[in-house]
């Protein structure tokens, strides 16, 4: 599509009246791989403990040519009806919308806003883990590995409920972009350390630990079940379809923005699964049958101490802004929905400034003071109940991988492309989404049985 030069306030615009995008295959990398790499990868380890040595690395490598194809089919939805010249869809929902109807539109977005709260749950389970490590890690340092250094998770939870129930105050979603960067920044600082904490561990071992098969189980059953939880972890860790249009939206064109999107998630899926690969095979390696659930709070490491620190506190910066980055998408449904729907109601609608000493002058909403401080509180109760890392990023993988990237962008691609019933490519669509959704099940059944199991004994 050629940009119509037009400007306003000095910035040039794109033929549809927006800011003119800049983008670039460089660029789209960078948003795919920090869209993609967060703390599910610390879980990774242990979910190769559970599959072996032979079929962790195959669902790993699995779950990549999957989400692949998935960007290939989901791209393709930015333009509609023509997937180059077609009229832009700037989010997932429109795409939705544009493609499927209205039913299909209000089905995905109550999968979209469910996983958003459930990842809200899992960073306040994530964070308050990490902070009790640093000082376990402390006390471990001071007093020996031996020492009784537990501490509970409740009063760390309820410090970042405080921390959110601030941070939610802010506006909207543009408003966090150096939140946004900081966490993109932690992401890798941690990431990057877990990986070498496994690689150093194996290299002091002077062998490779694990097995073909597995940690062992007491049962076939509970093995099962340990297996399935791994493949809803996975799942967990690499699609990121709920922001694939919106980073598409930030490319120039041309070229087609759909060719440099599946350039771009090409090259960003290989450094991926490669990263992925090292961070899950070389923290198996490092220990075996006792790979602990989360690299960096299940004390596999040590020392140096100040480096498990560093990389806990990074974690916990990530998820601060995190959860700012999934819940404003919800805050702004929630109210934008009860603004229309009570539009002379003076709670949900009227702003009251407030002026602080030395700061600018605040716009307040009593609506948004309540349901963003309802919102908050909700996520750490519910984590507080459930306080299972492993198991409930294992639940959100699952109920998050089969509807959002594969069920819809498979549907949509059949609309776009007027795909007819029986034909071969349709079969092979058709077969390729129930075999994700046998994959999705499994998983949701295993972590939700590993709940279960953490909760009850």
């Amino acid at each position: 599509m050629a940009v119509k030069h037009e400007q306003e306030n000095g910035l040039l615009l794109d033929d549809d009246g927006r800011t003119r995008r800049t983008g670039t295959l460089w660029s789209c990398i960078a948003h795919i791989i920090t869209a993609v790499i967060g703390s599910g990868v610390l879980s990774l380890a242990w979910s190769v403990a559970q599959l072996g040595w032979i079929a962790g690395p195959i669902a790993m490598l699995c779950f990549a040519i999957v989400t692949y194809v998935s960007v290939v089919l989901l791209s393709g939805c930015y333009r509609c009806p023509d997937p180059v010249t077609g009229t832009r869809n700037y989010s997932y929902m429109d795409a939705v919308r544009v493609n499927l109807g209205k039913t299909q539109t209000c089905l995905c977005g109550m999968f979209q806003y469910l996983y958003m709260y459930g990842i809200g749950i899992a960073y306040v389970i994530t964070t308050s883990t990490c902070m009790s490590a640093i000082r376990r890690s402390n006390c471990y340092h001071e007093k020996g590995h031996a020492a009784p250094c537990e501490h509970k998770d409740i009063p760390n939870m309820l410090m970042f409920g405080a921390v959110q129930i601030v941070a939610s105050q802010i506006p909207d979603f543009h408003s966090i972009k150096w939140l946004s960067v900081i966490a993109a920044i932690m992401s890798f600082a941690y990431s990057f350390t877990g990986f070498g904490l496994g690689f150093a561990e194996v290299i002091g071992n002077g062998m490779i630990k694990g097995s073909i098969a597995g940690v062992p189980a007491s049962t076939r059953t509970k093995k099962l079940w340990l297996a399935f939880q791994a493949l809803g972890d996975i799942a967990y860790s690499y699609p990121y379809a709920l922001v694939l249009l919106e980073i598409q939206d930030t490319l120039k064109s041309p070229p087609p923005e759909n060719k440099t999107m599946k350039k771009a998630s090409m090259i960003a899926m290989i450094l991926t699964t490669f990263f992925y690969l090292c961070c899950g095979c070389f923290g198996y390696a490092a220990f075996g049958n006792n790979t602990p659930g989360n690299l960096l709070t299940g004390f596999g490491f040590y020392e140096p101490y100040w480096l498990i620190d560093f990389a806990n506190a990074c974690v916990v910066l990530h998820l601060v802004g995190g959860y700012q980055l999934f819940s404003q998408p919800v805050f702004e449904f929630v109210e934008r929905w009860f603004s229309e729907k009570f539009p002379s109601n003076g709670f949900v609608n009227k702003f009251y400034k407030f002026k602080l000493p030395l700061l600018h002058c605040f716009h307040i909403n009593l609506f948004r003071i309540c349901f963003r401080t309802a919102y908050v509180v909700s996520t750490t109760a519910i984590a507080a109940v459930f306080p299972y890392f492993n198991q409930v990023l294992g639940l959100l993988g699952a109920l998050n991988f089969w509807p959002l990237a594969i069920y819809f962008p498979v549907e949509m691609y059949f609309v776009q492309n007027k795909i007819e019933a029986w034909t071969r490519k349709w079969i092979l669509l058709r077969t390729f989404s129930l075999v994700c959704l046998l994959v999705s099940i499994v998983g949701l059944i295993g972590s939700i049985e590993g709940i279960i199991t953490a909760k009850f004994g």
